[in-house]
């Protein structure tokens, strides 16, 4: 049963954690719209798609992002300010374990991370499509891909030249059909492709297509040809975040069918799935070093646990961008990866939290 002092703290995390979220994400969104006004004026974007359809969810993605280093600021401006106001002596002086004290911390850690893994997996991923198709319509660059090559379900393999959004138009496209013996049946090459957008219906442009097999070997040019692949061009033509607009299992199902094809996106993806649980568990650790840094009063006053509050997210960011970097380029585990910086600092934390309570 919570007592008054657990509720006075959770209150206090809670509190000070979504104001410090609503500051920085004003702070966010100024900068942002600064950046951006120009661009969204020169696009005739309408004050509804603007505020609604792109800053609505551009702030949701970089709150929820970022929530876990803005606990742990949380926890160390309201920690510290409670010691320089002499609140937890009378805690200590009571007799009570500090595992007592930092109880009702843990209890609103746990409710911050439950919504963050909530919104992770299955709530930004839909605020982001609506995000991103607004970022496409207005200010992105045109997508462009080039020399692509990939194998789809089916022994089916795909080579382009090159693909431009802006006329939605693939170049020297050339698709071949194996079978499971590893022999070629079927071979189609055209100058020119065009997809219908959200289907799976092609239109060929000087098209070349044989079929393989004696006697049946057979041979069809022409002009243009309508057909149908298992494909579209979503597929083969994405930004790299693509991944951020998929839920839990979409993005499972997305990163077996990219595995299938080779490629070299993948543990892009698998990093993007894997930090979707890590970042929210990364509240337990921080929150544990926050309350061991900032539950003594220091000399330096709430300044100096704040400065070394920021110099340990510093080293935790740093840290998380070196094992994504290796998984990216070395070949590390993916999970592994992204789950190193949270198993290196449950280690500081364990060494924090037994010194504090000495």
């Amino acid at each position: 049963m919570l007592k008054i002092i657990d509720r006075y703290i959770i209150r206090k995390f809670l509190t000070t954690f979504f104001f410090m979220l609503g500051v920085i994400m004003i702070l966010a969104t100024v900068f942002d719209l600064a950046e951006k006004l120009s661009e969204f004026i020169e696009n005739d974007a309408s004050l509804y798609e603007v505020v609604v359809e792109y800053y609505f969810n551009f702030i949701m993605f970089y709150a929820n992002m970022f929530s876990s280093m803005i606990i742990f600021v949380s926890v160390i401006w309201f920690t510290a300010k409670m010691a320089q106001d002499t609140e937890i002596i009378p805690i200590w002086n009571s007799g009570r374990k500090f595992s007592r004290f930092v109880r009702p911390y843990m209890i609103a850690a746990t409710i911050l991370m439950l919504i963050s893994l909530a919104f992770n997996h299955f709530v930004i991923p839909r605020s982001n499509k609506t995000r991103l198709a607004f970022e496409e319509r207005f200010y992105r660059n045109t997508i462009s891909v080039q020399d692509y090559h990939a194998e789809f379900p089916g022994n089916q393999v795909v080579y382009f030249k090159s693909y431009s959004a802006s006329n939605n138009l693939i170049n020297n496209l050339v698709i071949e059909q194996w079978n499971d013996k590893g022999e070629i049946v079927s071979f189609i090459k055209a100058s020119t492709a065009e997809n219908k957008a959200g289907s799976d219906k092609w239109v060929l442009n000087n098209y070349y297509k044989r079929d393989v097999g004696y006697p049946t070997d057979r041979i069809e040019e022409g002009a243009s040809m309508d057909t149908t692949f298992q494909f579209g061009i979503e597929e083969m033509a994405t930004r790299e975040n693509i991944a951020e607009a998929m839920t839990y299992f979409e993005l499972k199902k997305f990163i077996e069918r990219e595995r299938f094809k080779g490629s070299a996106m993948v543990p892009m993806y698998e990093i993007e799935l894997y930090q979707r649980t890590s970042y929210p568990f990364a509240t337990y650790v921080l929150t544990i070093i926050g309350i061991s840094v900032a539950s003594r009063k220091k000399r330096g006053g709430i300044g100096i646990n704040i400065a070394i509050g920021l110099g340990i997210i510093f080293i935790y960011i740093f840290a998380m961008k070196v094992t994504t970097v290796a998984a990216m380029n070395l070949g590390f585990s993916a999970a592994i990866s992204v789950w190193i910086p949270n198993l290196l600092f449950s280690g500081v934390a364990y060494f924090l939290y037994q010194k504090a309570k000495r």
